[in-house]
């Protein structure tokens, strides 16, 4: 299963996320299904199969959450997506088939340590239903999309006194709870393995330049790709998307078409810019010495169609969510372990 979810951008910041799926239909997946993500770093995962929460790694050193405590968020969670769910099939007059409700939603700790918004996206197979944000200096609950209509002044009210009582209290003290039994993976630095390659396409149709970055941690990083020591027109590039590998790293690459006569004429150089390196890496084509860690094995990575439920899509979820924030912030895919 491929997910994206926003990350904030600030290497001080850090966040609490789930993403949790109701399904509506009969499907071999359980009718609930949870993710928790501290950072990018999948912690557990809790369904409507399992009815509680499962660490990633089984170890008692590991567990950073109440086991009862989570089981009760998470309940509430399930039941809560599962009532809006069922009435968004109403609304549709949807009877047949498979219907799916999304929900992204948890708290940050930015980089002064005082607690950032707690925030909610909802989406129902596909479409934005309603998004939700709670201020938890000013005890301020915004919301929009579909719910903001419908609540009532009381349900307004008592959806607020739940962030203020359950959902913000819990998650920030999760949040920094987790943050200190995973400090040393969170803010462990993973050198990149680098090469420079090329490659003869079939029926002459030129060569293709690749700068490859793969294994590295965090996941920010510089990569670029040089033509006669001046980077490249993005226009030119292809790739250039951060992908995960099945540990924990991610992986990057751009790759550039050039013709033979242009790879004679032209001195092409991969650079890379990473927080695991003191300075910055240059790699040049045609150097036999073109290749960082050139041990390297290169991690399969997940492909962008890949998927584990049907007609899901979080085009929607992902893209208002991301319009939503206030600023900038990373996204990226993980692979969810089941």
């Amino acid at each position: 299963m491929l997910i994206c979810i926003p990350i904030p951008c600030c290497t001080g910041s850090h966040s609490l996320l789930v993403f949790s799926t109701f399904i509506i239909g009969d499907t071999p997946f359980p009718e609930f299904s949870g993710v928790l993500m501290l950072d990018d770093i999948q912690l557990a995962y809790c369904d409507s199969n399992m009815k509680k929460l499962t660490y990633r790694q089984v170890n008692s050193e590991s567990e950073c959450l109440n086991q009862e405590i989570s089981y009760v968020v998470f309940s509430h969670i399930y039941s809560t997506m599962k009532g809006r769910a069922l009435y968004s099939k109403h609304q549709f007059n949807l009877t047949y088939g498979v219907h799916t409700h999304q929900s992204v939603g948890g708290c940050e700790l930015l980089d002064n340590k005082t607690s950032g918004p707690h925030r909610t996206l909802e989406s129902f197979n596909g479409m934005d239903i309603s998004k939700w944000e709670f201020n938890m200096e000013q005890n301020t609950l915004e919301v929009e999309g579909a719910w903001s209509t419908m609540l009532s002044h009381m349900e307004r009210e008592a959806n607020k006194l739940i962030y203020i009582n359950v959902y913000g209290p819990i998650c920030i003290k999760d949040l920094r709870n987790c943050l200190h039994v995973w400090k040393k993976y969170v803010m462990r630095k993973v050198k990149p393995r680098v090469r420079l390659l090329q490659k003869t396409l079939p029926d002459s149709a030129g060569v293709k330049v690749t700068c490859l970055a793969t294994g590295f941690y965090p996941r920010h990083i510089n990569l670029t790709l040089l033509r006669d020591g001046q980077p490249v027109p993005d226009h030119h590039i292809t790739g250039g998307e951060l992908l995960p590998n099945g540990d924990d790293t991610y992986q990057m690459r751009k790759s550039l078409h050039v013709s033979t006569e242009e790879l004679q004429q032209h001195h092409y150089t991969c650079t890379a810019e990473h927080l695991s390196l003191g300075n910055k890496l240059d790699l040049e084509l045609g150097n036999p010495q073109n290749s960082h860690m050139s041990s390297m094995r290169l991690l399969p990575t997940v492909s962008h169609k890949t998927e584990c439920t049907p007609h899901i899509s979080t085009k929607n979820v992902l893209d208002h969510f991301k319009a939503r924030s206030k600023r900038n912030e990373t996204w990226i895919c993980f692979r969810v372990f089941v």
